[in-house]
């Protein structure tokens, strides 16, 4: 779900980049021996997945898996986003550096959003179909989060000279969300049952 570089207009950007900075030192706060393994890992799997994009219009299609990234690792979704998007932009030209921060908010922010409202209902002994319906909101949650939040971006800097590419945008992102909420249901049912402490991460 990248932005591509040269769309945005600098007050966004800015913006955009300032807030990205605010979670980063969050995220950075809650990264200990313990977290970094898991973050590690979570920032390679990110940035594979987002290396099989759908270029559309100003921006891309992709699975993201922010939603799962947010219920297993909190504020740590920013450091874990960061780093993979920015290992993209410098190897592959995705993005960019300059919307790094715009990039990074839109998919951290509703990963954050999806840990912070999700992780209490997975702090004691669930059942597989609570597990499932967690995951599948998560997903939800940081797919419609991130395309909301694109579109605001988008239309910051465009207004209704772009409003048909955002129709576009917004509307490819509806196959995503279908997938992400299987795989992440899916996970999230499959780490729940197996290791529940999987979901303190972060706090």
């Amino acid at each position: 779900m990248h932005i591509a570089e040269g769309v945005l207009d600098v007050s966004t950007l800015l913006a955009a980049a300032g807030c990205t900075a605010f979670g980063l030192s969050i995220g950075l706060r809650r990264l200990t021996p313990q977290t970094l393994p898991t973050a590690a890992l979570f920032a390679a799997v990110f940035f594979v997945v987002g290396t099989i994009h759908i270029p559309i219009g100003v921006g891309s299609v992709h699975l993201i898996l922010n939603g799962l990234i947010g219920l297993l690792l909190g504020w740590l979704a920013f450091p874990v986003i960061f780093v993979a998007l920015a290992l993209q932009a410098l190897l592959f030209s995705f993005g960019g550096f300059t919307s790094l921060g715009a990039n990074t908010l839109l998919m951290a922010l509703p990963a954050v959003i999806a840990g912070l409202s999700l992780r209490p209902l997975l702090q004691e002994p669930s059942s597989r179909t609570k597990l499932l319906i967690v995951g599948a909101a998560a997903a939800t949650i940081g797919i419609l989060g991130a395309t909301l939040l694109a579109a605001v971006m988008l239309w910051s800097t465009g207004g209704a000279a772009l409003s048909s590419l955002i129709k576009l945008f917004v509307a490819a992102q509806a196959p995503v969300w279908l997938i992400e909420s299987i795989v992440t249901a899916l996970t999230v049912g499959m780490l729940g049952r197996a290791r529940p402490t999987a979901f303190t991460l972060g706090n």
